[in-house]
């Protein structure tokens, strides 16, 4: 493991306990912190009585710093947890800390060593916004929100059954204990969620109260004479697992498989043309994010897309051809986009690396201008995540899809009915379209051109783009609206090539006269070029779609996925509020409602 740039870390040692150097306060009780957690959070919560007999629990914290609440929270768990059960923690932190120092802070304790081990080696980054920490060892999954905490609570979607209020003393770190704060923790809550605080300090205990909790002193633990526990009136009620049909079996409909059974679901999928018959049967794809110097939701999209799906691709086997894309300029505005994107704090430190056209000479081996290296990007076999996620495929085309009653039916195209379900998800590219009215997506034609005898072994993008695959080197792709010619064109063939020719010549001169092949595929593209993820426009519950990725699906997919799936199994999304917003399909419905236009009605029902 790395040790950490002093200069760069959040947190000084004194004795080798951490200390936060924002704050001026220490991260846990020298008496014995293991002890204080168990005692103020875990006790005081209720746990592990609380989850007894439940199939999800939910977790929230204020103040995620070295991790040690949600590590003796996972180590109950695992001693405790029913079977099939599911913790989700979310918690906020403001001041991140690197893998290392969490590792070193948390050896303190051995005995939860395995624990922190796993925690540690999935360890978020300090990028803004949300950070998902995959624990299916333990049947957890822990979202890391970096933002100020009333940003944060704002963001999720969730309501946790249980709160660990472990922000430093409010006397040091005032922000966290406002009463917005508090009133965002209990609206964040489920019905008779319980909450933990190690502060007795009036203005908490007349929040908490404020905010609906019921609020008692309790004795508290070391030199600390009390603490608080409170908790929120009703029960909370779990949704029956619904049955799910998924339409499409590409890079979506893989990606919603994969989430869907993380929650503990077995979907059933269509595919006409069997998986990876569309647009996800590349040789090889590019999952990089957009770029967008304007840093605003649509870049934060991007960011946590491509995050995600690097961490998903990185640790599924056979995946990765290659990491770290490199980027170069090829306009006059490029250098200064470059440099707003790489300063951004969107991004890891060192995720976006500015080169100098030396340097990006040296990657390319021949003359290249100035780049910018998105070392979370990376090449992928779009084949090799569909043998991984998708599981058994039914090959059978879905010709129209209809509610009836609380269902939905799948009919084929001689009226037949395929399957029924409670959930149907439509990522079927464009032929979502057919199935869905209202979408307003447009088609894209794409060619690219491979050759199996010429190496390479640089990720290069430039308008066009080099990748390897695993035999050679895949150059394109074509861009062409509303065109959905299958047959590859030698047309086609020939502006790919001279794509590379214009900005690596000595690439293309490897690559004239060599045997080449075409594969082509249409994307499904919208109108403000952002995906469409959520409810179908007009239906009833229970039909979404996840289509109109355009070229970005390897990036896109995984993220929405699992937002789409969280949001069909009752359970808290990764996806932060407003950029669920900014991919929801009826945006463009209520666009035209607020233009006066006629509004487009949603799927058939009998």
């Amino acid at each position: 493991m790395v040790s950490p740039d002093p200069a760069d870390s959040a947190v000084t040692w004194e004795d080798g306990a951490p200390r936060s150097r924002r704050h001026g306060d220490v991260y846990f009780s020298r008496d014995d912190g293991l002890a204080e957690s168990r005692a103020v959070f875990l006790a005081g919560c209720g746990l592990p009585e609380a989850w007894r007999g439940r199939r999800r629990f939910t977790v929230g914290e204020l103040g995620f710093g070295t991790g040690l609440n949600i590590a003796a929270l996972l180590h109950l768990w695992r001693q405790t947890r029913g079977p099939g059960a599911q913790l989700h923690v979310f918690t906020i932190e403001t001041d991140p800390l690197m893998a290392a120092e969490a590792a070193r802070a948390l050896a303190a304790w051995p005995e939860l060593g395995s624990v922190a081990a796993l925690m540690t080696a999935r360890w978020p980054g300090r990028a803004r916004g949300f950070h998902r920490i995959d624990l299916p060892e333990l049947s957890a999954t822990v979202d890391v929100a970096i933002l100020e905490a009333g940003e944060a609570l704002q963001a999720w979607n969730g309501a946790a059954d249980a709160w660990f209020l472990d922000g430093f003393a409010p006397s040091l770190n005032p922000e966290i204990w406002r009463d917005e704060v508090i009133a965002g923790v209990a609206r964040r809550s489920a019905p008779g969620a319980r909450a933990a605080t190690y502060t007795v300090a009036g203005a908490i205990r007349r929040a908490l109260s404020a905010a609906g909790f019921a609020v008692q002193r309790a004795p508290g633990h070391g030199r600390k004479r009390e603490r608080l526990e409170a908790h929120l009136p009703g029960e909370s009620t779990e949704p029956a697992i619904p049955r799910v049909a998924i339409i499409g079996a590409g890079i979506a409909g893989a990606s919603l498989v994969r989430a869907f059974r993380d929650l503990g679901a077995e979907p059933m999928v269509f595919d006409a043309g069997g998986p990876g018959s569309g647009g996800s049967g590349s040789p090889a794809g590019l999952m990089a994010p957009r770029l967008d110097a304007g840093l605003g939701p649509a870049a934060a999209l991007f960011a946590q897309a491509a995050r995600r799906a690097s961490r998903l691709y990185a640790s599924t086997p056979e995946v990765v051809i290659a990491s770290s894309v490199l980027q170069l300029a090829v306009g006059p505005k490029d250098p200064r986009r470059f440099a707003a994107i790489a300063d951004s704090a969107l991004f890891e430190p060192d995720a976006m690396r500015r080169l100098t056209p030396e340097m990006s000479g040296d990657l390319v081996g021949e003359a290249a201008p100035e780049g910018l290296r998105i070392e979370e990007a990376m090449v992928v076999s779009p084949r090799a995540i569909l043998a991984a996620w998708l599981g058994e495929t039914r090959r059978a085309r879905v010709a129209s899809v209809r509610r009836s009653g609380d269902i939905w039916r799948m009919t084929g195209d001689d009226g037949t009915v395929v399957a029924e379900a409670d959930v149907v998800c439509v990522a079927a590219a464009m032929a979502t379209s057919q199935l869905v009215p209202g979408l307003a997506m447009t088609a894209v034609r794409g060619q690219v051109t491979y050759s199996d005898t010429v190496p390479w072994t640089q990720p290069t993008v430039f308008g066009a783009y080099v990748v390897p695959t695993r035999r050679g080197v895949l150059v394109g792709a074509t861009h062409d609206r509303d065109d959905e010619t299958p047959e590859a064109r030698e047309a086609d063939r020939l502006r790919n090539l001279a794509a590379v020719r214009a900005v690596l010549p000595a690439l293309a001169d490897r690559l004239a006269g060599r045997a080449v092949a075409d594969w082509t595929a249409v994307r499904a593209t919208t109108q403000d070029y952002l995906p469409l993820a959520g409810p179908a426009p007009g239906a009833a519950p229970g039909l979404v779609v996840l289509t109109g990725l355009g070229s970005r699906g390897l990036c896109l997919a995984p993220l929405l996925a699992e937002h789409l799936a969280a949001e069909a199994m009752g359970a808290a999304s990764p996806l932060p509020r407003a950029l669920a917003a900014l991919v929801h399909p009826g945006r463009f419905a209520a666009r035209a409602a607020r233009k006066g236009r006629p509004r487009v009605s949603g799927p058939a029902v009998d």
